[in-house]
């Protein structure tokens, strides 16, 4: 897009990779106005702040006490179609994922990576999550009332590559689950951040068919961003963009894989279960050598609508864009219906699917003409589809439950 749309965002990788581990820049350039996803009118910025994903500030905040979620102040005091909440404590605030915010019962946090190689040959997910939104284990503990997000935590590792794919996603309870600021331990797996780096040590056992994930993957954000973006009209579901523009290594040693890429780390929380509040959403993201652009499409229950696009430098600024007009892609094999945003003259086709199941498909996404982005990482959910009994009986086939 130009101007103040999309721009042409070439191959999903960099051009360049980061000379030094060390000059990654940790400034993000402040939202300078508060936007909405919602017919794009302006917002005010909120004071409510995603502990668990924006780092405390250097500078004091006031306190408003113990919350839900993680959270300074209580949700629901603002409508934040989409705006900016949690700008903590200006440009120069510290950035970056934090391990050990409280999560409600019954909410969640996850913390997400992907990644391409630069020879397009292969690709990898990784998500890390405290109470697995997805997990029917979960499900029946909530309904029940005891909805204790520790108890359910997962490392969920997919990867993709030229004939051959691996996916791993075990439950595991509070017992094996350690979490400190910049530490998360899921199991033998683990998630570490030392202030310039995320270093994530895997180890993992593929189902159905047992296989092992075991390695080393380490993502080096080019810079970092200290905003988060409400989901819904309360501001109970955050979804923060913690590196948009960042550099991938990946050494495994099963199975025996060596590549890196360009990559994206985010992070969303939230004091509810996501098919509660929301329908469907649609979510892409495309890299270039200079920036990373999002597309956020999400349909609420209540019939409402967020279209949320912008544009993340390597530098950890955030442009919001009015977003472009809906393109409807074709259905996945379990009939579940996928759309991106893309400018008028621009073609958009599927180039592969890497995940179709039942209520959620992982896709690249090729879009062409007018200086189209080339490839983006894309993803449909139906909880419409994830709320049937049919589908969360099918769930324990992919998601085991460990004893430990």
């Amino acid at each position: 897009m130009r101007a103040k749309h999309l721009r042409s965002a070439g191959a999903l990788r960099p051009e360049h990779r980061p000379t030094s581990r060390d000059d990654h820049g940790h400034d993000a350039a402040g939202l300078r106005a508060a936007v909405s996803g919602d017919r794009r009118s302006a917002l005010r910025q909120r004071d409510a702040r995603l502990e668990g994903f924006v780092q405390p500030s250097r500078v004091a905040q006031p306190h408003s006490g113990t919350v839900p979620g993680g959270w300074q102040h209580p949700p629901g005091t603002r409508r934040a179609d989409g705006g900016a909440v949690g700008i903590d404590g200006g440009e120069r605030a510290a950035r970056g994922p934090r391990f050990d915010a409280p999560v409600a019962p019954d909410g969640y946090a996850w913390w997400y990576v992907d990644a391409l190689s630069d020879d397009g040959r292969h690709g990898l997910t990784i998500i890390a999550f405290v109470g697995s939104v997805f997990s029917p284990y979960y499900a029946l503990a909530r309904s029940r009332g005891a909805g204790d997000p520790s108890q359910h935590c997962a490392l969920n590792v997919a990867l993709y590559g030229e004939g051959f794919k691996r996916w791993a996603l075990t439950e595991r309870r509070s017992a094996s689950v350690r979490r400190s600021r910049s530490t998360l331990a899921i199991g033998p797996s683990s998630l570490s951040w030392d202030g310039t780096a995320l270093t994530i040590a895997i180890d993992e056992i593929t189902f159905p068919l047992p296989s092992r994930i075991r390695g080393t993957v380490r993502l080096f954000p080019a810079g970092l961003c200290g905003h988060a973006f409400a989901l819904d009209h309360d501001g109970r579901h955050l979804w923060s963009p913690i590196a948009p523009c960042a550099q991938v290594e990946v050494a495994l040693t099963a199975p025996a894989l060596r590549w890196s890429g360009a990559g994206y780390l985010d992070g969303n929380a939230g004091d509810a279960p996501l098919e509660s509040v929301f329908s469907r959403w649609h979510w892409s993201r495309a890299s270039t050598p200079t920036s990373t652009l999002v597309h956020y499409d999400v349909d609420r229950r209540d019939g409402s609508n967020l279209a949320f696009s912008a544009r993340f430098d390597r530098s950890g600024s955030v442009e919001p864009l009015p977003a472009p007009p809906r393109v409807t892609l074709p259905r996945t094999g379990w009939g579940i219906e996928r759309s991106t945003r893309a400018d008028p003259g621009q073609k958009v086709r599927i180039a592969k699917t890497f995940e179709d199941t039942p209520f959620y498909a992982r896709s690249l996404v090729a879009i062409e003409g007018d200086g189209g982005p080339g490839m983006a990482m894309h993803e449909s959910l139906s909880l419409e589809r994830f709320r049937t009994r049919w589908v969360k009986w099918l769930l324990p086939f992919r998601m085991p439950r460990s004893r430990r």
